[in-house]
């Protein structure tokens, strides 16, 4: 157990001043660094203007409005209405809502080994009937096929509102689409008048190389669910899709998805400043030479492979004893990794973005010496 006394940058810091450098950056939501100065400037600015005003949507906050232009600014032209919440799950469950909504359909389909949430709504899409069971029955009408398996396109039939997918499945093992997999899972959609949403949680605002993973894979989903990354450390979320099809959340019923701090000036404040910095520097240029530098640097045979794009990455050790004392030994020596929920002998590796190279060869140093010593 650590006990914070601050963090900046790439480290954090205990009650005894000793620091650990920051593998995780808050499970990819402190993307900018820890305390960024940019962001902090940004809260305080906003603070002393005006916080909360109304519930969302009903007052123009000058955060909220920018942000949602610089979005649409960078993103393909059917993604131009974002929707702000307070969180990735939050979201996901509006997302789902405005996909049955806009279809007049009840079916969803999700992958196995998913993980969108713990709200009821993402809860039910998750492919782990163990985590699931106590808190049954949840929503009706799922079903779920294999992330990548060609042979279950045809599951995705007229009766399906929406498919819901991570654009790289996260707590599965960081599993990346492969053989145009999205281009398929959009065309099958497009045939039988479905929806597909992206769930870009964990892949969006820059960790992949790009503003968001989808751009890597030639797909461009009608819904995209965000959150982590773009607060800069600060909670957020959000999901955007075409003005014509959100506009369906205004009648039958009238405000069909509403909340009372999503869209929150001082949290836009902050989201707004970290993507003007993940967008305005060269960020993103450098984080696939970072994922090289680190797949060079972490080569051992007790490492089966390396899982991921950009700083989105993992670890898959030999077995879960290693990936146990390798994540554990770690934080004693200043390093601090952690494991992913579903693929147990993964560790994850996902940094700020804007972690230095030196500190990247650091850290990989730190994690080699340990498998030595575990050998």
């Amino acid at each position: 157990m650590i006990e914070v006394s601050k963090a900046k940058g790439s480290y954090i810091y205990d009650n005894d001043n000793k620091k650990y450098l920051d593998f995780v950056a808050g499970v990819s939501a402190c993307s900018v660094g820890h305390c960024n100065e940019k962001v902090i400037e940004a809260i305080k600015n906003q603070s002393e203007k005006y916080m909360h005003v109304m519930v969302y949507g009903e007052f123009v906050t000058k955060p909220s409005l920018d942000l949602a232009k610089l979005l649409a600014k960078n993103l393909p032209k059917n993604l131009n209405c974002t929707y702000f919440t307070n969180s990735g799950t939050e979201a996901l469950e509006g997302s789902m809502k405005l996909a049955r909504r806009y279809t007049g359909r009840s079916k969803i389909i999700a992958a196995k080994n998913a993980y969108h949430g713990s709200t009821m709504g993402a809860l039910t899409l998750m492919g782990l009937e163990e985590r699931k069971k106590p808190f049954e029955p949840l929503i009706p009408e799922v079903d779920f096929i294999d992330f990548n398996s060609f042979k279950d396109l045809d599951r995705i039939d007229d009766n399906t509102s929406c498919v819901i997918l991570e654009t790289i499945q996260g707590s599965a093992g960081f599993i990346v689409p492969k053989n145009g997999y999205l281009i398929e899972i959009k065309k099958r959609c497009e045939e039988v008048g479905a929806l597909l949403i992206l769930d870009e949680i964990q892949t969006g605002i820059g960790r992949t190389g790009k503003l968001f993973g989808f751009e890597n894979f030639d797909c461009i989903p009608d819904i995209i669910v965000y959150g982590k990354g773009l607060g800069g450390g600060i909670p957020i979320g959000a999901f955007t899709c075409s003005k014509k099809l959100m506009d369906t959340l205004h009648i039958n019923p009238i405000l069909g998805h509403i909340t009372t701090f999503g869209g929150n000036p001082v949290i836009t404040a902050a989201a707004l400043q970290t993507l003007k910095i993940v967008l305005g520097s060269k960020l993103l240029e450098g984080i696939n030479e970072k994922e090289n530098l680190i797949r060079k640097k972490l080569k051992h045979k007790l490492i089966k492979e390396v899982r991921g794009i950009g700083l989105m990455l993992c670890l898959i050790m030999r077995n879960i004893e290693i990936t146990n004392k390798l994540v554990l030994e770690a934080k004693s020596k200043g390093l601090i990794l952690f494991w992913l929920l579903i693929e147990k002998k993964a560790v994850r590796i996902t940094p700020p973005l804007t972690i230095s190279k030196k500190e990247l060869e650091d850290g990989c140093d730190i994690i080699l010496n340990i498998l030595d010593s575990i050998e």
